[in-house]
């Protein structure tokens, strides 16, 4: 089954909507989408990099490292998008690494001033 993913910041100005099948990670479909810059990271749970809070709807998971995702992170249903997978459609926010990635794409400048350290 195929399920809607979308992703909302307010903050950002991001209001972006994929595809992912119940057997692939949310963050799977998130690169199969053709976006360029979405880390990857150990795509095993272990690196944190892709961290997402759901806001809406259910998903199973895998196991994730609790150097990243503790139990109180869990409980309020921030996960590893590389560990999640969806059992409807989902509505999430980017807290980790790629959050950048996304918001570069709501404004350029804000990945260009990142990258010149300011």
């Amino acid at each position: 089954m195929n399920y809607i993913i979308r992703v909302i910041d307010d903050e950002l100005d991001i209001d972006e909507s994929f595809g992912c099948n119940e057997d692939e990670s949310v963050l799977h479909a998130m690169h199969r989408t053709g976006r360029k810059g979405i880390p990857l990271g150990c795509r095993g749970g272990g690196c944190g990099v892709c961290t997402v809070q759901v806001k809406k709807g259910h998903y199973s998971h895998k196991a994730m490292s609790a150097c990243h995702i503790s139990e109180d992170d869990l409980a309020n249903d921030t996960v590893l998008a590389c560990r999640i997978f969806p059992e409807q459609n989902l509505e999430l926010c980017i807290t980790g690494k790629i959050r950048r990635r996304f918001a570069a794409k709501a404004n350029p400048m804000l990945l260009a001033s990142h990258r010149a350290g300011r």
